[in-house]
């Protein structure tokens, strides 16, 4: 990873928060400044060479393919059987699996990313398609969004039937599937769940802390995150040894609180005081 401070760094982040503030933030290219931030071996051609990939992929699609099960089975013969991307349970162990360029590379990735390759390429085809968020499964839909026609990409494009799509709600929340559900993914969703992703790997493995950290910040870039990242990061930081900086975030976030959560506050206030009181 890129040290902080390192003007590449700052210059991929400073990237990815003008887009994620513009009127039509590209899903493509947020994905792949998530991918800068962790590979510093990835440049200005690598990023193009990624956008070039997804081109010539949508260009191999018969073009107008129809209903919504036609272009779902066109994407499945491309990107399934063709090109082989699919999910494999080894997928949640690797960083990779949450960066764009990398499972265009390795064809291999998390649901949610699978499924950024799909809405890319399809996009660029002219087909109607969208993310939809499913507690701990992202799939794609087609047509009418009331209606859609689902597709699981870690599966290799499988349709999903309605029962397909309870089961694994069911299984990732223990409670049938609200409406809501089905509502499509907007990019800057998409981008902060894969986020979120990337933190949870990195929860687990307390060594790669640095990971989580350009992670959170990156979320911090997004016009809407949950407040409570910068309490995380807080924490982070007196984890990583910056118990000054801890503190001080961990006071400003305080600040926040204080008017609506008081009791709340004044318990992260005195975590601030430990967090300084480690330098003594």
């Amino acid at each position: 990873m890129h040290p902080p401070h390192h003007p590449e760094a700052t210059r991929w982040r400073r990237r990815f928060a003008e887009e994620a503030r513009s009127e039509r933030p590209d899903l493509a290219t947020l994905c792949l400044l998530v991918g800068a931030e962790a590979d510093p071996a990835l440049d200005e051609a690598g990023l193009d060479a990624a956008q070039i990939e997804l081109d010539r992929l949508a260009g191999l699609l018969p073009y107008g393919a129809g209903e919504p099960e036609s272009w779902v089975a066109a994407l499945a013969a491309l990107l399934g059987e063709r090109c082989g991307f699919h999910g494999t349970p080894g997928c949640y162990q690797r960083l990779e699996s949450s960066l764009l360029h990398e499972v265009l590379r390795r064809r291999r990735g998390l649901p949610i990313l699978l499924s950024v390759v799909w809405l890319e390429v399809a996009r660029r085809a002219g087909a109607p398609v969208y993310g939809i968020a499913l507690p701990g499964h992202f799939v794609v839909g087609f047509g009418d969004p009331g209606r859609p026609v689902l597709a699981d990409p870690f599966a290799g494009g499988s349709l999903l039937t309605g029962a397909d799509a309870e089961l694994l709600v069911v299984g990732a929340t223990g409670a049938p599937p609200d409406p809501s559900m089905l509502v499509p993914a907007t990019p800057l969703q998409i981008v902060l769940r894969i986020l979120n992703n990337i933190r949870a790997w990195s929860a687990a493995r307390p060594e790669r802390s640095d990971v989580a950290l350009w992670a959170i910040d990156l979320s911090l870039l997004l016009p809407s995150h949950p407040a409570r990242l910068r309490f995380e990061r807080a924490q982070l930081l007196v984890q990583r040894g910056d118990f000054l900086a801890g503190a001080s975030e961990m006071d400003a976030y305080a600040d926040i609180l204080a008017a609506v959560e008081p009791a709340t506050a004044a318990t992260i206030r005195r975590r601030a005081h430990a967090a300084r009181s480690m330098l003594n």
